[in-house]
């Protein structure tokens, strides 16, 4: 068992008065590992075992049928699969395929109307037919959980249980994520150190592991191991920014394993992309880190909308497909 915290959110999710006790908690792990796992967050573990059984079938495809459903044809609503080798983390090629989803878009809202990146509808592969209700259910509970958890971190910062939802998430922007990482050598890895954009990120991991976290709290990197029933959540790039770098937007990396294949299901609950994420008050601010960081880049010196930062990011991952798209 790894040193991250596990905290029973079950209070958040059901509006209890326990739920400051659960803040606390929250605001313990973001100062000090930028990581937690949450237990009794209230997702149906049925529907989490469907959509892996249903994940791993479309995966165990051959590629032609795979690539129906390339991200090439999801246009600027950057959405579809993508083969080993395609998504970069700095410069260098990831060792998994996966497929990106997002909130399901019909062509006839505005955003969709007027053209906007990252905005559409999903592409849903033929074969198996229902992992699309099972990704859109997913979507639906992922993104209700993302409320009630940033309503905890909101909490955890003596801030109003609303503000998130005031300033920057009542229309959230939402990634999910399904990654299949192969077998590969043990001095490998699946991704390579990185932090993530946003505000929060929800992960489901299947129980073959690799996931390892480096908190400001340990010397060296940790294994996230998974743990059954609990989500690992970790902090993005725009808490730290909004936090003054409290709370840590903490790196992470994955090593894959030798033997089999590994799932994960990753969640990232976003500020709108129109939102502009400037800090709230605090007493004082915690020293700039960008010359530690993983890509040597401070957050807080960004400047613009989140919408931005993340097209500013996410370019780097996929610079062909930024090509096309803008």
């Amino acid at each position: 068992m790894s040193d991250i915290p596990v905290i029973d959110v079950g209070a958040l999710v059901e509006g209890s008065p326990g739920r400051a006790g659960v803040a606390t908690e929250i605001g313990r792990a973001c100062r000090e590992h930028g990581f937690f796992y949450i237990a009794g967050h209230g997702v149906d573990e049925d529907l989490q075992q469907r959509l892996e059984e249903l994940s791993r079938e479309f995966f165990a495809q051959d590629l032609d049928a795979k690539l129906r459903i390339r991200m090439a044809l999801g246009g600027r609503a950057w959405r579809g699969y993508f083969p080993v080798g395609d998504e970069l983390t700095s410069g260098e090629p990831d060792v998994k395929e996966g497929i990106y989803f997002g909130a399901e878009l019909p062509a006839g809202h505005p955003a969709v109307v007027a053209g906007k990146p990252l905005y559409g509808p999903n592409l849903f592969p033929a074969e198996p037919a229902a992992l699309r209700q099972a990704v859109l259910d997913y979507l639906d509970a992922m993104t209700a959980l993302g409320h009630r958890l940033v309503a905890g971190v909101a909490l955890s910062l003596d801030l109003p249980e609303s503000y998130f939802a005031d300033h920057y998430t009542g229309d959230p922007f939402v990634i999910f994520r399904i990654f299949n990482y192969p077998p590969g050598p043990a001095d490998g890895w699946g991704v390579g150190e990185h932090t993530d954009y946003g505000l929060l990120t929800m992960l489901r991991q299947d129980s073959v592991g690799g996931l390892q976290v480096r908190p400001r709290s340990q010397p060296d990197w940790i294994d996230a191991t998974p743990i059954p029933g609990t989500f690992v959540c970790n902090l993005g790039d725009m808490l730290e920014r909004l936090t003054g770098g409290h709370y840590l937007s903490t790196p992470h990396r994955v090593l894959p394993s030798t033997e089999r294949d590994r799932l994960s299901w990753p969640f990232f609950f976003e500020p709108n992309l129109d939102a502009e994420v400037t800090p709230v008050g605090r007493a004082e601010l915690a020293p700039d880190n960008g010359t530690q960081r993983w890509d040597g880049a401070s957050v807080h010196e960004f400047r613009g909308t989140y919408g931005d930062y993340f097209l500013s990011k996410i370019g780097k991952v996929f610079p062909e497909l930024l090509r096309d798209v803008m």
